[in-house]
């Protein structure tokens, strides 16, 4: 039964965009989304069978599906082949539960649209090509989903095309991420060389054998970071993550905050065993990962555009699944992406919802007292936005991050024989961070919902189309984390024991204080944001701006500008002078200009030559003149100088 659900699990979201996109201006808004839901919610379903299936068997079992022979060459083969272990069981369940919700949540919100076919034909399509991308068994089947999904970002973020601005930001996020795929490619090629095959089992079995040097292993480690950085808006290609909130909302909510981003975390999760081998690429993967969050957090506590917010969140909560990935602990980073997939989707959903009924307004200081108005968006947003902060013991966000801090805290990495890197300053910028998150967010929160009401005014209602995805994922949100549960507390570790059974993550000598320190830092940004902008009578209003730094943090940190500098301006100076042939215009005038000189020169040497032969005329003519002088006939004359000659030729012959 498995080898028929597998590819039934990508067919049916595949054939639901399929069948929108061909039917587009036949069908009604409301069959467009019953079709685009359908498909996914069949997803949904198998990918719960299959699950099932998965752990009733064998705790080591994995489901393969060859479906047929892409290329086999000297040395090399490549299938297109799906392949179902319990990391990638996770992988879907996330995909295809929170896709559902946010599909349904868009067939209220996009109702209206007139380009309602279009957009679900490309969401739907996005399913497919993730479910390609985490059930692929081999690298470059692999690659196939990861640029499926680049393309169906490109095409939702500037689905409202009209505006510049969208187009824009749907080209700058278009060629950042392309520049980490052909370094992924690269990686790719040289696993490829080295191993013979790209299958994800022979590859790693021959790092494992010591098949590929070090320093291969290093280079194509290094490679494939590159492509996981650029598609999950890392350092330092984090600069084109918050200008696709161009896109519809529930564009952002699946793709750039469930799903897509992502995928960077899912690969380097997929290959640990390739990273686990290249110390300093885990290392650097740390590093980055830890910059990211604290730069994230910072950016986002001076930003006023609410889905901005959301967005840089995103960038810092990507950056702690980075920090946990390069420290080894790769199954606390999918256990925050899983649970970082349920409150943002729902911070971003419920902001879509917010933004819809207040005109589209979503500059936070012009929102305030919406508490009164939406009193259930209102719940839904806290919610989101304690699971997001990682209040203590009440929602998710809590338990994975706390995952994540307590495999920082005892991590070494070992760079040489005589230089060790600990973890512990990497777990104290991420307990700052953690600190950052709660006050960034409920800074958002208390602006927003508790603060005085200003000038916009909510208007409509929540239509229950899109109240009953946000009530799954507030109960998500909130219960999705007890299923992992740190050893003082009472200890509890279904989730890594079902991502590795053999081996569950563990610290059955993690001190008291460790989890105390997580747990109290969300606490204290809540207390001061509180103090801050909480209160009747708040102490700030907005962060002031004067400071160099808060003007550099609002235009993310000057990236834009340097890329700006270095890359956009030379290549616009190139494509103008492509544009306006330059170039044949330089060699015409070279052309013209060699012709003119050549004819000059011509022109001196032909009077160069008539002055020549007129003077050599003339100096003839006078040699004439003085021969003729000379040969007079006077025979005394010729005596005279011949005896001169003589007289001459003796003084000279003595003289020498």
């Amino acid at each position: 039964m498995g080898e028929i659900l597998l590819p039934l699990l990508i067919l049916c979201p595949l054939a639901a965009s399929m069948i929108v996109s061909v039917s587009a201006g036949r069908m009604g808004a409301c069959a467009i989304g019953t079709v685009a839901c359908t498909g996914v919610g069949i997803s949904a379903v198998i990918s719960i069978i299959l699950s099932i299936t998965l752990l009733s068997g064998p705790p080591a079992g994995v489901l393969q599906v060859t479906l047929w022979p892409w290329m086999h060459i000297a040395g090399f083969s490549a299938d297109i082949a799906f392949m179902l272990d319990r990391v990638s069981m996770v992988m879907i369940l996330v995909v295809t539960i929170v896709g559902l919700l946010i599909h349904v949540y868009a067939a209220g919100y996009m109702r209206d649209d007139p380009g309602i076919a279009r957009f679900f034909g490309c969401m739907t399509l996005f399913v497919a090509a993730m479910l390609v991308l985490v059930l692929a068994s081999d690298l470059l089947c692999l690659f196939i989903g990861w640029e499926g999904v680049g393309l169906c970002s490109y095409l939702l973020i500037g689905f409202w095309y009209n505006d510049p601005a969208n187009t824009a930001a749907a080209r700058k996020a278009f060629y950042m991420t392309r520049m980490g795929d052909v370094a992924l490619l690269c990686g790719l090629l040289l696993l490829a060389t080295a191993t013979g095959s790209l299958r994800i089992g022979a590859v790693l079995a021959a790092v494992t054998n010591g098949q590929l040097a070090p320093s291969g292993v290093n280079l194509a480690a290094l490679f494939i970071l590159v492509g996981a950085l650029a598609k999950s808006a890392q350092i330092p290609f984090q600069t084109w993550l918050p200008d696709a909130m161009a896109g519809p909302t529930p564009t952002s909510a699946l793709i750039h905050a469930a799903t897509m981003v992502t995928a960077g975390i899912y690969l380097i999760a997929r290959l640990h065993d390739l990273f686990a081998m290249a110390t300093p690429i885990m290392a650097l993967t740390a590093i980055l990962g830890t910059l990211t969050l604290l730069m994230g957090a910072c950016t986002a506590l001076v930003q006023s555009d609410l889905k901005r917010i959301l967005a840089w969140s995103t960038i810092s909560q990507l950056g702690y699944m980075f920090l946990a990935l390069g420290c080894g602990v790769w199954q606390a980073a999918l256990f925050h992406l899983m649970t970082h997939a349920f409150f943002k989707a729902l911070l971003f959903l419920t902001a879509g919802a917010v933004i819809m009924r207040t005109g589209h307004e979503q500059d936070i200081f012009r929102l305030g007292g919406l508490r009164h108005a939406m009193p259930g968006l209102s719940a839904a947003f806290a919610v989101g936005a304690s699971a997001l902060a990682g209040l203590p013991l009440v929602t998710a966000g809590f338990y994975s991050k706390e995952m994540i801090l307590s495999g920082v805290w005892h991590v070494h990495f070992g760079l040489t024989r005589e230089w060790t890197l600990s973890g512990h300053p990497l777990w104290g910028i991420a307990l700052l961070g953690a600190f950052l998150t709660a006050l960034y967010i409920f800074r958002c929160v208390f602006i927003v919902f508790c603060g005085k009401k200003q000038g916009t005014s909510a208007t409509g209602r929540t239509s229950r189309l899109m109240s009953i995805p946000l009530g799954c994922l507030c109960f998500l949100s909130l219960c999705g984390g007890v299923i992992e549960m740190p050893d003082t507390l009472p200890p509890l570790h279904l989730f890594s024991t079902l991502l590795d059974p053999k081996t569950p993550l563990s610290h059955a000598d993690e001190p008291i204080w460790l989890v105390l320190a997580g747990a109290l830092a969300p606490l204290a940004g809540l207390g001061v944001a509180w103090v801050l902008w909480g209160r009747a009578t708040p102490v700030m209003h907005e962060i002031p701006g004067q400071a160099a730094i808060i003007r550099l943090a609002r235009t993310g940190w000057g990236m834009d500008a340097l890329y700006d500098r270095v890359f956009v301006q030379p290549f616009r100076l190139l494509t103008w002078l492509t544009h306006h042939d330059v170039l044949a215009h330089a060699i015409t005038a070279t052309g013209r200009l060699t012709q003119a000189v050549s004819g000059r020169i011509f022109q001196a040497r032909t009077g160069f030559l008539d002055i020549l032969s007129i003077w050599g005329s003339r100096g003839t003519g006078w040699m004439a003149y003085l021969l003729g002088q000379l040969d007079n006939g006077r025979v005394r004359w010729y005596a005279a100088w011949i005896a001169g000659g003589l007289c001459a030729g003796l003084a000279m012959a003595v003289l020498s």
